[in-house]
């Protein structure tokens, strides 16, 4: 049986079809030298198949690990799809993994061969080597610092891996094609380790079929994008590719829709990226939005006085457009869409233009909870976000806001042929479909207790109902904060009111077990340097700038104003500062940038205690 004969269709089937039946359309774009160059679905697909020859020569058979550990380009999905194509199991890290994370990963997937994009990702698994028995082989994509400089036979240049695959196909022109003809439903497509906020991370077994669900539930043809995404759409690739979230978009739904994948330079140089690309579907985590609503509002502060008149007029405007859109679920009145061309001539449109989202016609918030404020801005100067929900053991497929039907402070209804319902003795969300998992890898305690019998998901997520239809998350059931009194109090919807200060970056709740509630803060560095600077306030670090008495003033305002809008026993009694910008480095935030709660109380143990 030929390739083109099976039934089944995987990620590696689809993008060979693609290369078949339009080998010249554009699916990549990658920066290079300052300059964006095209990569067709042809060359893709030939790379990826260079890639699976290339490993098929190493040994590698069908489920086998295969690691990658590298920031986002293309060189990771040639990796993952050809690690596909040859049904073995792909496996992503972390860049910012430290050497002993990527030991536990490697170690605990028993992966065989390893992907490394440079030096120093490759030193981090040196380091370790000695105790990785199954490792045989590590390709590395950047030669800098490596050719020359290292011994070690297992080590081979992305081009001779290249080569090497290159060769396999001379002498077996139909191999790739014959182990991609025999892939099954139940092979094991990728290994995704959670962030391992609350232990070890575990890696969550997704399947054929569970990533065919995931894209039949939600991807080009579900109708919950309208128009369906197709060719003619652009999606920028910055998220951390090992993460479910951006591996469906850049990998999942980019094949099964066609649609262009432009890989940003970094996280850092988003705001840049996003400018030049200007994509039509933009996918994010809470913190990308809240930091652009942020520079919006700094901007507006330093700008001209007739700038400035110009802004609060029609930001008043796009107010009324939001609260508008809000009370008719995402549908527009004569007056809101009369109020919406006005303001694009005079604002609107120069200012998506300069967030990069001026073509933006459908945009995602993902992996946590984002403030309804920040939708009803960016809902007001017409950058459509619909919140969603979803989760890695689930393939990111569970609930989302549709066009017409949307719920500020809801991440919407279930999808078609998903079943959700919450317990009632906990309220836990509990999710069916085929999209669930297969389960934690090698550990079926962990698995048992998070899938029951009958395939119900228990998400760890505890939820309510809006109007029978869309569901609201209260909150993390193991964040949900139990005061010395007894009160249940959510501190994700506290934390997201306060960060709708542009002035305050994170900020932790704190209060389990406790008479009252305190919180953890973390200036926007950049925005409170700036008022600093205009209000004439030398400062020289991260920390001195908090210390300052005018930076405390300027967040107890911000703290005051949040009090106002929760009842007393909600309200933020005390606060302190983080004394510098957290980071995924430092283990205090994961790579969508939420915080690790158990990290930040034991490494602030002494500044909370102060503040009791």
């Amino acid at each position: 049986m030929t390739l083109l004969e099976t039934k089944l269709v995987t990620n590696p089937r689809r993008l060979r079809d693609r290369a078949t039946q339009t080998p010249d359309q554009v699916a990549l774009r990658e920066k290079y030298f300052g300059i964006w160059q095209d990569i067709t679905f042809a060359e893709y697909w030939a790379m990826a198949e260079s890639v699976a020859n290339g490993l098929l020569a190493l040994g590698i058979e069908p489920g086998d690990r295969v690691a990658i550990h590298s920031e986002n380009r293309p060189e990771w999905l040639y990796a993952d799809l050809g690690i596909q194509a040859v049904r073995a199991v792909s496996m992503g890290l972390y860049p910012t993994n430290p050497s002993a994370e990527v030991k536990y990963l490697l170690e605990n997937s028993e992966s065989r061969v390893l992907f490394a994009e440079d030096q120093e990702q490759l030193d981090k698994t040196l380091e370790v080597i000695d105790q990785l028995p199954a490792l045989a082989h590590i390709v590395y994509l950047e030669p800098r610092g490596i050719r020359g400089h290292y011994e070690d036979p297992r080590l081979m240049s992305w081009g001779d891996f290249l080569a090497l695959g290159q060769e396999h196909q001379a002498a077996h022109p139909e191999a790739v094609d014959e182990v991609m003809s025999s892939a099954q439903e139940d092979d094991l497509a990728t290994l995704i380790y959670t962030s391992g906020t609350t232990g070890p991370p575990k890696g969550a077994m997704l399947s054929v079929k569970n990533v065919n669900a995931a894209i039949a539930i939600a991807g080009a043809d579900s109708g919950f994008v309208s128009p369906e995404p197709n060719e003619n759409d652009l999606i920028v690739s910055y998220l951390p590719l090992c993460h479910v979230y951006e591996r469906a978009f850049s990998e999942w739904f980019g094949l099964s829709a066609g649609t262009v994948v432009n890989f940003a330079e970094s996280i850092d140089t988003i705001q840049t990226d996003l400018r030049e690309i200007q994509p039509s579907i933009f996918q994010a985590v809470p913190r990308i939005y809240e930091k652009m609503y942020a520079g919006v509002l700094i901007r507006a502060a330093s700008a001209s006085r007739l700038k400035k008149l110009n802004y609060v007029v029609w930001m008043k405007a796009a107010d009324r457009i939001g609260h508008t859109l809000e009370r008719t679920e995402g549908r527009h009145t004569f007056l809101s869409r009369l109020l919406y061309a006005a303001g694009s001539l005079f604002l609107y449109r120069a200012l998506k233009e300069r967030l990069g989202l001026r073509r933006c016609r459908h945009a995602i918030s993902g992996a946590a909870p984002i403030a309804p404020e920040i939708l009803r801005f960016f809902m007001g100067i017409g950058v459509p976000i619909f919140e969603a929900y979803g989760m890695t053991e689930n393939s990111i497929v569970a609930t989302t806001n549709r066009a017409g039907r949307v719920k500020l402070g809801t991440v919407g209804e279930a999808y078609p042929g998903i079943e959700i319902k919450i317990a009632e003795d906990t309220g836990e969300i509990l999710v069916r479909h085929e999209g669930v998992f297969e389960g934690y890898w090698r550990m079926a305690e962990a698995t048992a207790s998070t899938i029951t019998d009958d395939g119900w998901l228990h998400t760890g997520d505890v939820g309510e109902w809006v109007d029978g239809t869309h569901i609201k998350i209260v909150d993390r059931m193991k964040d949900i904060i139990i005061t010395a009194g007894g009160k249940n109090i959510s501190p994700s919807e506290i934390e997201n009111t306060l960060k709708t200060s542009p002035f305050i970056g994170e900020a932790v709740v704190i209060g389990d077990r406790r008479k009252y509630l305190t919180a953890l803060i973390g200036i926007d560095y950049d925005v409170v340097s700036g008022w600093a600077q205009a209000k004439g306030i030398n400062h020289t670090t991260f920390a001195d700038l908090t210390g300052k008495p005018e930076v405390r003033k300027l967040i107890e305002k911000a703290v005051e104003e949040t009090n106002e809008k929760f009842a007393r026993v909600e309200h933020i009694r005390k606060f302190d500062f983080f004394t510098k910008e957290l980071d995924e480095d430092d283990g205090e935030l994961t790579a969508t940038q939420k915080v690790k709660r158990s990290a930040i109380e034991q490494r602030f143990s002494a500044v909370i205690e102060a503040m009791y």
